[in-house]
């Protein structure tokens, strides 16, 4: 695999989600997120699956659960650990971990790329994105969006490459 891209929309207190939901609807990140994700296959933990009203098309779900006994809704590729998903979508030239924080923290030992869409507001979760150590990472692209009437947030999308 050339790049494992992790790729996430988080707040300024890195806030991802609360009550396995999303604090916002930011259209234009949505459509990023689809844009790069899809015809790849996208490593995500059982609680991001679940919270899926049905399957995203055009990607393979790759589901990691320590729940030897865990039945997903969706039809999945199911593996009960985050080395294991990962050796899995080696084959492909590149493949999205897309949360949630268990994983992303997990993953950022692996990934050779984020895309972050910074939401720059501090809001209430039960989720959070893990901390970017810049000594690892450098932001190489930062795209800044202002607040409009589809969008309730300012937000930036962000591109991080793994140091060497």
């Amino acid at each position: 695999m050339s790049e494992l891209i992790i790729i996430a929309a988080a707040a300024e207190n890195n806030a991802l989600g609360i009550n396995n939901d999303l604090p916002w609807h930011l259209p234009d990140d949505f459509k990023r997120f689809k844009s790069l994700t899809t015809g790849h296959k996208i490593i995500m933990g059982r609680k991001t699956l679940e919270s899926f009203p049905r399957p995203l098309p055009n990607r393979e779900h790759v589901v990691v659960s320590r729940d030897a006994n865990y039945k997903p809704k969706f039809p999945c590729t199911l593996f009960h650990s985050l080395e294991d998903a990962i050796a899995y979508v080696k084959e492909d030239p590149v493949a999205f971990i897309i949360g949630g924080g268990q994983i992303y923290k997990q993953g950022m030992d692996f990934a050779t790329k984020i895309e972050l869409t910074r939401v720059h507001a501090s809001v209430d979760a039960d989720t959070f994105f893990p901390e970017i150590d810049l000594n690892q990472w450098k932001l190489i692209h930062e795209e800044y969006h202002p607040k409009d009437e589809r969008h309730a947030f300012d937000f930036s999308f962000m591109t991080y490459q793994q140091k060497s």
